[in-house]
């Protein structure tokens, strides 16, 4: 069993925001499946297949840089390793739509990754990483104002190219072909 986490922050105001790519794409894994939430409040969940191996989808419903919290009571909760977690956010130092798939990396300065990592005590873990930058680099000044902006228009094509090949990617690595996964979507997109 694998557990896939998407990063985001709870709360309609912050729904479509560029910090919120990891729920869109959990949101497109679970299709019309429903959401059940837990009985702390703090995570919203999902038991289903992909690939035909059993996962849980999980969206902490704390904020960003609490994740870790429930994240790692999943881990436990499930008597899972923390290498059988897959995290999924937002990346803004890479460009737009493109996707990174990396294991074993540090935080890079994503609070939330960091909080996981500070409650599973390790950072041996699957990180999809989905770009959320912009072409203007004025508009990315100010980190916390930029990471909470919708997506534009003409951005949402990218963004929806970009949650499909995490969806691609998932199934890949869910079938034993983190390597393949790695290879084909971290130069090919």
């Amino acid at each position: 069993m694998k557990l896939i986490v998407g990063l985001g922050n709870p709360g309609k105001q912050y729904e479509k925001t560029r910090h919120n790519i990891g729920f869109m794409a959990l949101d497109q894994l679970a299709g019309q499946e429903k959401w059940s939430e837990d009985k702390t409040g703090r995570v919203l969940y999902l038991k289903t297949a992909i690939s035909g191996q059993a996962v849980h989808l999980l969206k902490p419903q704390t904020f960003m840089n609490e994740s870790g919290v429930a994240v790692a009571s999943a881990v436990k909760n499930h008597n899972l390793a923390a290498a059988d977690t897959i995290i999924i956010h937002d990346d803004k130092d890479l460009p737009l739509g493109k996707i990174k798939i990396q294991a074993g990396a540090g935080a890079a300065g994503h609070n939330g990754v960091q909080s996981i990592i500070n409650h599973l005590k390790t950072k041996d873990f699957i990180r999809i990483r989905i770009g959320i930058a912009s072409d203007n680099p004025k508009k990315m000044t100010n980190t916390t104002k930029f990471v909470l902006q919708k997506f534009g228009l003409l951005e949402k094509n990218k963004v929806s190219a970009a949650i499909k090949w995490v969806n691609q990617a998932v199934g890949a690595i869910l079938s034993n072909e983190l390597k393949k996964a790695m290879n084909e979507y971290n130069q090919n997109m």
